[in-house]
């Protein structure tokens, strides 16, 4: 099984930080919190999150 995690997903759809906070709808602060490791998402969330920024390239990708 492959682990991904969003600061890999981000850089995988090719979005600056910023832009997958507004994509997504977090706090500047906790989505860099995160990407530091200095706190985790619930595992819920950070699949919502990985997926919805994969279906943000599959849509890019068609276009």
């Amino acid at each position: 099984m492959i682990i991904i995690n969003i600061k890999e997903t981000r850089k995988k759809v090719g979005l600056s930080q910023v832009e997958a906070e507004k994509y997504i709808g977090v706090p500047h602060r906790t989505w860099q919190d995160w990407e530091l490791g200095k706190r985790t998402p619930p595992d819920y969330v950070e699949r919502l999150i990985i997926e919805k920024l994969l279906r943000y390239k599959e849509s890019k990708d068609k276009k």
